[in-house]
């Protein structure tokens, strides 16, 4: 299925980053010892335990080390998603502040710290559902930076995650720039995007960070080109003992509807009792084969995830698409225990499973056709890259053949990206005008997407008002499922084209 992430959604996968992984100050309280440079690694690679164990032989206490240990702390819990874990982890932000409060402030890497840390929390947080207090950690970690660049000009470090927000912002949707304005938090694109490339090519501690960063914000916000695909192929292989970049290397490759290249970072991904517990792998693994086709393989993994998961998140996701692998195939009657048991597991935080909710709702009401089995089918197909076999089932379809309006306006919807993506821009223009004439009664939201693909469309094509005309069009969609992720998506190339 499309994934439509939020700009909550892209801010929880960002906060995973590769941190610093030497710091040599003037002054002790801001030094890195070898056994925290080495803890710090393992921390990166997912190896918490090891990290762990090399931090409790460390008898001194300094920014850094304790910088490690929640860095440590944020890594568990984005993993495990254990909301018992978080309620007994979430009081050590404060203390970690308050410590590093009081050293001295005349180094820039206090302030870099107390912001790293604030983010940190936030981003684990918004997974959590605390959404006010998240927000705050935001506005304190954005002022901080900040007043780091002030102070601190030419100090590098700073601008890796200030670049970050800087581009975050700039992508809000417009609905919420006045709250940021009024925050005094100042977004814009192509400052942050070469606030990261600053550091990419001058700052050598953090430059895997800002690469990694910049490829998620490509993935997720702005605009994933082939160009972005290979040096995040490169980054990957550039540790092959690092759970973490072949994580992001599957994230942002399902995300851009590569999925055999997904499969790949997934089979060469390295394993072992030291790294972290991962079930969600078995959970992506499990999207890509349902993707492909292979049901029974899906299920497998599905089934394999829910067994050793102990999150909240994606429960009611995995029951919609354990559904949808007898659904699809004609199992009816083997597939409806699944979609019972979707409002009654996990919570509907992420976008995935408030979609599972909805749909469940939906079906029950009659309001899920037959003929949806022929749209879900090239959906899957499309979005795991398989464009071949999307086309293929949709061939045999016209417009006239779906009932219900809605399911015409998909499947005018899914042929335009299937030509987009085939490099056939010219041919999806009508499809993506037909979902938008066909939305616009029932305000779908393939109406927004159509809008922003055409705009896309027109911008490659260097015809500026035209591309601002769809732009600004997807924005105005009222609520609709992705409406966030469109809104911000829109946004962020308005801004580009100097027309926000």
């Amino acid at each position: 299925m499309i994934r439509k992430v939020s700009l909550n959604s892209i801010a929880r996968c960002v906060v995973w980053v590769l941190f610093p992984w030497s710091l040599i100050a003037q002054n002790a309280p801001y030094t890195m010892t070898p056994i925290q440079q080495q803890a710090y690694r393992e921390v990166f690679r997912m190896k918490v335990g090891v990290a762990r164990t090399l931090l409790g032989k460390e008898a001194q206490t300094n920014a850094f080390k304790i910088y490690v240990e929640d860095y440590a702390d944020m890594v568990t819990l984005l993993v495990s998603d254990e909301k018992r874990l978080f309620e007994q982890l979430v009081p050590r932000q404060d203390q970690r502040l308050e410590v590093l409060s009081e050293l001295p402030s005349t180094s820039p890497y206090q302030r870099l710290w107390q912001a790293e840390i604030r983010l940190h929390w936030a981003f684990v947080k918004l997974k959590f559902g605390k959404e006010v207090s998240a927000c705050w950690d935001i506005i304190k970690a954005y002022r901080l930076l900040e007043e780091n660049a002030k102070k601190y000009p030419h100090f590098i470090s700073t601008y890796k995650s200030l670049g970050m927000l800087h581009v975050l912002i700039g992508s809000a949707p417009q609905n919420y720039q006045w709250v940021t304005k009024l925050l005094g938090l100042r977004g814009n694109i192509p400052l942050g995007l070469s606030e990261l490339q600053k550091v990419i090519e001058q700052d050598s501690l953090f430059r895997i960070e800002a690469q990694l960063v910049s490829a998620l914000l490509h993935a997720y916000v702005l605009k994933y080109t082939d160009v972005q695909n290979k040096e995040l192929i490169a980054l990957v292989e550039s540790d092959a003992q690092n759970l973490l970049l072949h994580f992001f290397g599957t994230t942002i490759s399902m995300k851009d509807g590569r999925g055999t290249q997904a499969l790949q970072f997934l089979s060469n991904r390295p394993t072992g009792k030291e790294y972290l517990p991962f079930p969600f792998l078995d959970y992506l693994k499990g999207e890509i084969l349902l993707q492909k086709g292979d049901y029974e393989g899906a299920r497998i993994l599905f089934n394999s995830f829910l067994k050793n998961y102990r999150g909240q998140n994606f429960l009611k996701d995995t029951q919609l698409k354990l559904f949808l692998s007898y659904w699809l195939a004609g199992q009816a009657q083997a597939a409806m225990p699944y979609l019972d048991r979707i409002p009654k597991v996990g919570s509907a935080y992420v976008e995935a499973d408030k979609f599972a909710e909805k749909f469940a709702q939906n079906f029950k009401k009659g309001e899920i056709s037959e003929q949806q089995k022929t749209l879900m089918k090239a959906r899957f197909a499309f979005d795991g890259g398989y464009l071949a076999e999307a086309a293929q089932v949709l061939k045999p379809c016209q417009e006239e053949t779906f009932v219900r309006t809605s399911d015409k306006a998909e499947f005018q919807y899914r042929w335009g990206r299937i030509l987009q993506r085939q490099n056939q821009s010219e041919a999806a223009i009508p499809h993506y005008e037909r979902a938008i004439v066909l939305s616009k009664s029932q305000s779908l939201y393939f109406g927004a997407t159509s809008a922003l693909q055409l705009g896309y469309i027109y911008q490659n094509k260097n015809l500026k008002s035209k591309a601002i005309e769809y732009f600004k069009l997807a924005l105005n969609y009222p609520k609709h499922e992705y409406k966030n992720s469109v809104d911000n998506k829109a946004r962020a190339a308005l801004t580009l084209l100097g027309a926000d």
